[in-house]
């Protein structure tokens, strides 16, 4: 499973990226707001920073103007991802993009219809939000064992990237499902690291080598 950050927090992506396991960025309008920063100089410097896909989100509702805002978004750096949403206008931008080599992501998908969808439109990625579901009463994991099974079944190329990640349990059960990519913040992909018994372990080894008076340096 690759592992996407879901931040526009310049510093938590730099420290991620440092770590070698992150293989990409996503971003949206409310993750632009809360940083505070503007979003067509942010976006290059993260494309700088990360290698690989890095999702930069259309704002415009309409065909037209969010198939403009497509075209400016995917001229910034190779590893641009125009983000779109999943409705008509969205999939019309994404068939229009993917047919010229542009990848694209395809946000808010709520139902395995809408994702069947977005696959026949050649988006690289569909965003499932899992935790939204969740909110509503609702097993957002049920909606990735739905997806992936579909896409197995026509060997689509686009890539089922768990969004609306709220915990590590979201991420294992994803990943046991067969999920490509989860987008997590920054806290959920640090969370993994964490386990009692690791550091009940580690504090006995530190604790033992103290008492043999020896270095290794």
């Amino acid at each position: 499973m690759k592992f996407f950050v879901d931040t526009a927090d310049i510093n938590d992506i730099k420290d991620l990226e440092s770590t070698g396991l992150l293989d990409g960025v996503t971003t949206n309008p409310s993750l632009i707001a809360k940083s505070g920063q503007n979003f067509l100089e942010l976006i290059p410097e993260i494309c700088k920073v990360v290698k690989g896909p890095v999702s930069a989100e259309v704002a415009a509702t309409d065909y037209d103007t969010m198939q403009k805002e497509a075209d400016k978004l995917a001229k910034i750096a190779d590893n641009i991802a125009v983000k779109v949403p999943l409705t008509e206008a969205g999939l019309k931008v994404c068939k229009n993009l993917s047919d010229n080599g542009t990848m694209v992501n395809v946000t808010l998908c709520f139902s395995a219809g809408q994702a069947l969808l977005a696959a026949k439109a050649g988006a690289a990625f569909i965003s499932p939000f899992v935790g939204r579901l969740d909110d509503i009463c609702l097993d957002g994991l049920d909606l990735i064992a739905d997806i992936c099974t579909i896409y197995n079944n026509y060997d689509f190329k686009t890539e089922v990237l768990v969004a609306s990640v709220r915990n590590p349990v979201h991420i294992i059960e994803s990943a046991k499902m067969g999920a490509d990519v989860a987008t997590c913040p920054p806290n959920v992909i640090r969370q993994l690291y964490k386990h009692p018994l690791t550091d009940k372990g580690l504090a006995a080894f530190v604790e033992d080598w103290k008492n043999t008076g020896q270095s290794i340096l």
